[in-house]
């Protein structure tokens, strides 16, 4: 296992926690984590890179080592202001190659397209989006989010690491005990009450107060000049937050249809957490792309 070297920079008034695979001086590869994950999370397809690379992968502000962000509420536009500040720390004069996994690769969307010039290639994990809203729903999601903000949010505690594992094995049961025994610690640290704390705000169980509105997604997505590839799983389960599958399917396929420079590949005997599924054969997607 190759081992990884952590940093923390003051990103926008927040600590923030980096993890970097490989030596300095070496291609940048810049990995963003999805929603209630970690850098970690990457270590297994790190360790399939065949070629010499500096894999650089932030904790998300609110996420494993990072600060929280000590308000009542995420807004998604900061992920992006984020990223610029990490992408200008670390390769402030340089097209950068990026890849994002689901929330990751959401925010590696919208950024490449306020931002084309600063990407050279984009990898998008099951970064789909949300299902398109409507202005009528906005009374009752601004109702959902009064209503959240009355009582604080909470997450579960586990009385041992090997019950954070088995946690991680209910939600992903093709991840093997070695790769949950590997992500446990990550993922989770010890309170003082003994017990392990996921390293997730629970202010992220919140829903957001404004609507998803795909068309503003998909103006962002026409600006992106980048060559993308984009990674599916055969067996996700996010087809939950598109709708029933059929119809699902075509309006996946009308997004991606967005994209002027685009390579699809499609993921067999992998779930939605396809980089702990197959990792060897996602590395050899993505140095292939690279290439």
């Amino acid at each position: 296992m190759q081992a990884s070297r952590s940093e923390f920079l003051t990103v926008r008034g927040l600590r923030c926690h980096v993890r970097h695979w490989g030596r300095d001086g070496a291609p940048k590869l810049f990995m963003l984590h999805g929603w209630m994950d970690v850098s970690a999370s990457f270590q297994f397809v790190v360790d399939q890179l065949r070629g010499d690379w500096h894999v650089i992968a932030p904790d998300w502000r609110g996420f494993g080592l990072s600060q929280r962000g000590g308000g009542d509420t995420y807004w998604f536009p900061d992920y992006l202001a984020d990223l610029d500040a990490i992408l200008r720390h670390y390769a402030p004069e340089q097209a950068v190659n990026l890849l994002g996994h689901s929330m990751g690769g959401n925010v590696a969307g919208l950024y490449a397209g306020a931002r084309p010039e600063r990407i050279r290639k984009l990898i998008n994990l099951e970064g789909f989006g949300l299902r398109d809203t409507t202005p009528e729903q906005a009374p009752a999601r601004y109702a959902q989010w009064l209503d959240e903000l009355l009582a604080p949010p909470e997450m579960r505690a586990y009385p041992t690491l090997a019950a954070v594992a088995a946690r991680l094995q209910k939600t992903n049961p093709r991840l093997s005990d070695e790769r949950a025994a590997f992500l446990a610690p990550h993922w989770s640290a010890r309170n003082d009450a003994g017990q392990w704390d996921i390293l997730g705000d629970p202010v992220h169980k919140r829903a957001s107060p404004l609507l998803y509105r795909i068309e503003e997604v998909l103006a962002c997505w026409r600006r992106i000049t980048a060559p993308v590839l984009w990674v599916e799983a055969d067996d996700t389960a996010m087809w939950q937050w598109m709708g029933p599958k059929p119809a699902a399917r075509i309006e996946i396929d009308r997004r991606l249809g967005q994209l002027a420079d685009l390579r699809r590949a499609m993921m067999a005997d992998a779930g939605h957490m396809l980089h702990h599924d197959q990792p060897a054969a996602l590395a050899a997607l993505i140095e292939d792309f690279l290439a």
